[in-house]
């Protein structure tokens, strides 16, 4: 008695393996996105027009604008330290939010997004925002993330 060579069962775990590969690799691809600084984006702004990139700066309160009408809010961003010495050597998370606020040199861009504003947004909160660069160097976010070091701090004795 001859043995046979087993083809089906060949073709049809590459057939599971190729169905799931068309499954779960544009997955990955559309989660694989850049974190970048303010500073990191404005360096080089072509190049990251045509990619979704995630950033992240601080909250310049007076430039949060909410356009009811068209749906819009708009505000401004300025670049925070990505390394943890330089917010440590700015005297803490907090301490660079406010830092990178009050410095007019910093680097900064401007967001729109079509999102009321959540309760979070005010000046001096980091803003982790996931979208495009427009070519008008507006930043258009799809997503907004607030964290806010001092509402989470343990209250003093």
């Amino acid at each position: 008695m001859s043995r046979r060579f087993p083809w089906k069962l060949i073709v049809g775990t590459a057939i599971i393996l190729m169905a799931l590969a068309v499954l779960i690799l544009p997955s990955l691809q559309s989660g694989a996105q850049y974190y970048l600084t303010v500073e990191e984006l404005l360096q080089d702004p072509a190049r990251y027009q045509q990619e979704t990139v995630r950033i992240s700066g601080a909250v310049i309160g007076d430039s949060i604008v909410w356009d009811g009408a068209a749906g819009l809010l708009f505000f401004t961003i300025a670049s925070v330290p990505a390394e943890r010495e330089q917010i440590e050597a700015a005297g803490g998370f907090e301490a660079s939010l406010r830092q990178a606020v009050a410095d007019p040199d910093r680097a900064r861009i401007d967001v729109q997004i079509a999102s009321p504003p959540p309760d979070l947004l005010q000046g001096e909160v980091q803003a982790i925002l996931t979208g495009r660069l427009g070519a008008d160097g507006i930043f258009n976010a799809d997503e907004l993330l607030l964290k806010c070091p001092s509402r989470y701090q343990d209250d003093q004795p």
